[in-house]
């Protein structure tokens, strides 16, 4: 993605709802603690509910972020300083973590052994899945700000948390064109209309949600005009599987490519004006750094699937070769997973979890890993990703309310360091609700629907002999699309993602609103992106009220 470069901001100045002074606030403060916790235990009991009985997540860091708004009007002296924006982003960031965490990462993967037949599996998949939550969350920290992972990038979810925090703030024109789109956001929930899908396109990049939008109206037109279901047969998955090789590819030739290093140096000397004019541009990890976090997250998850192979009793049940095999094998695809789910979510705020866990499934499948180690394998990999997105979202909103800070770079590391803490309690909440609901939830047949997708495949095997020569036939496009866009684009991966997802006429409303946000730019210039970005930011918000609200229904 092209970096795009703005004036900076001025100061808004010291009142309520900002910090005055040059330390960002700490997660340890008494009553930011407590309004963590509670936010977190909220945050995830709505993502287990939703998940298990609908199937779906709701991003719940604008509900964070509101509540926090509301707490910190509360006419009681020692709630005046959850006025400040910096305290609201750590009690988003806190909701958030603990909400994906509870849903996405720790309940879908004790819900695979579960479904597989194997409940006495549950509480070791609780404690890899954990682990693997941890370093997931761990590697984005630690690889945010960096040319793979720029926080200048469009993470439009986190953009949207931060827009409303700021017009909360400081009220006006901005409040009121954020409280506009946040109410027909939350209208369309009501007609089961996907208007996120039109913020997001507000925020994103134009090219990776143009190949999502051609993605998505492929997959719910193409049985009509083509004759063929693209979403069915594998072939998305293929798709997924070449533009995801590519994507790996793109990503360390980033970090070790002499070539790309040049190109890089030479547009650096343009940047450096850039970052003169406005420091938060600036990259605050360089590839060095960004090689050992890489490195030190696969050590990580090595270490994890260790640990869940002993807690799992796989040293019994395998010969030491496979053991090996299978532990290295379980952390390579835990780190891929989570750098393909990130650069898809850094661009559109969309990540394919459920795709490319699939793909290494079906790929365990094909080089006969047992059903046993494979379930669990699957449920490691699945806890991945959908963290590490979803702090990339908390940092972005971060970043936003901190870039005008001076001095910036130590206030922005700081922020960063707390957003992490904030989030390993979210992680600490989830971790204790999953354990004692999962027994409640499973007993009642409320099983998330992605992993009984996983354990009937892994029951099922590789029946048709087709699947993976379809997949390696589509891959070939999928890889083709991915080489096209670059590796700022992640075309290839978007179009696999949009090819993964029936939601009817969300198509329309991607690539509808990429064309109101193009012909709007054009007749109010850079002025645009302002208005359009708290538009984005209410439609989201809106569809994320309603998403949550949908706890009340079930």
């Amino acid at each position: 993605m092209a970096h795009h470069v703005s004036a900076p901001h001025p100061a808004p100045p010291p009142g309520p709802g900002t910090d005055d002074d040059r330390s960002h606030p700490r997660v340890l403060e008494p009553v930011l603690l407590v309004v963590l916790v509670v936010l977190a235990a909220v945050g995830a009991v709505i993502g287990i509910d939703l998940v298990s009985k609908l199937g779906i997540s709701a991003n719940t860091s604008v509900v964070g972020a509101l509540v926090a708004m509301l707490i910190g009007r509360i006419p009681l002296g020692f709630l005046r300083r959850m006025r400040s924006v910096h305290r609201q982003n750590l009690a988003q960031s806190a909701i958030s973590a603990a909400t994906f965490a509870s849903a996405n990462a720790l309940l879908t993967s004790v819900a695979v052994p579960y479904v597989f037949g194997r409940k006495d599996l549950v509480w070791p998949m609780l404690a890899g899945a954990f682990i693997g939550l941890i370093v997931d969350a761990w590697v984005l920290y630690r690889a945010f700000g960096s040319r793979l992972l720029p926080a200048d990038a469009a993470w439009p979810p986190g953009t949207a948390a931060a827009e409303t925090i700021k017009a909360g703030d400081r009220g006006g024109r901005r409040a009121l064109i954020l409280a506009g789109g946040t109410a027909v956001g939350l209208a369309g929930t009501l007609f089961s209309l996907p208007l996120s899908a039109a913020g997001v396109a507000f925020l994103g990049n134009v090219w990776a949600l143009m190949m999502f939008g051609i993605g998505l109206m492929l997959r719910q037109y193409s049985p009509e005009v083509l004759h063929t279901d693209l979403g069915a047969g594998y072939i998305p998955h293929g798709v997924m599987v070449g533009a995801g090789i590519v994507a790996l590819g793109q990503a360390v030739h980033l970090l070790i490519g002499r070539r790309e290093r040049k190109r890089q140096a030479a547009a650096e000397e343009t940047r450096t004006a850039a970052v003169l004019a406005d420091p938060s541009v600036a990259y605050t990890v360089d590839e060095r750094a960004l090689r050992l976090s890489l490195i030190r997250g696969y050590a990580l998850f090595t270490a994890g699937a260790v640990v869940l192979a002993v807690l799992g009793g796989l040293i019994g049940d395998m010969s030491p070769l496979g053991i090996v095999g299978w532990v290295l094998f379980a952390a390579f695809a835990a780190l891929v997973h989570e750098l393909i789910v990130g650069l898809a979510a850094m661009q559109s705020g969309w990540f394919p979890s459920f795709a490319v866990t699939l793909i290494f499934l079906i790929l365990g499948l094909a080089i006969g890993i047992p059903s046993v180690p494979l379930a669990l394998l699957v449920g490691y990999v699945s806890a991945t990703g959908p963290a590490f997105a979803d702090m990339g979202y908390d940092l972005k909103a971060g970043w936003l309310l901190r870039r005008d800070h001076r001095p910036w770079d130590p206030f922005e590391r700081e922020g960063r360091r707390q957003q992490f803490l904030a989030a390993l309690v979210g992680f600490a909440v989830a971790l204790v609700v999953v354990a004692v609901a999962w027994r409640s939830y499973f007993g009642q047949g409320l099983i998330p629907p992605v992993a009984k997708v996983y354990a009937d495949t892994i029951k099922s095997g590789l029946s048709d002999p087709d699947a993976v020569r379809t997949m390696l036939l589509w891959a070939i496009p999928g890889a083709a699309v991915q080489l096209l866009g670059g590796t700022r684009r992640q075309m290839g991966v978007m179009l696999a993602t949009g090819l993964l997802i029936l939601t009817p006429q969300a198509c329309w409303l991607v690539l509808g609103a990429l064309v109101v946000r193009v012909g709007y730019r054009k007749l109010r210039g850079p002025a645009a992106d302002e208005e359009l970005n708290l538009v984005g930011a209410g439609l989201i918000a809106g569809s994320s009220l309603g998403d949550s609200a949908q706890i009340l229904k079930t």
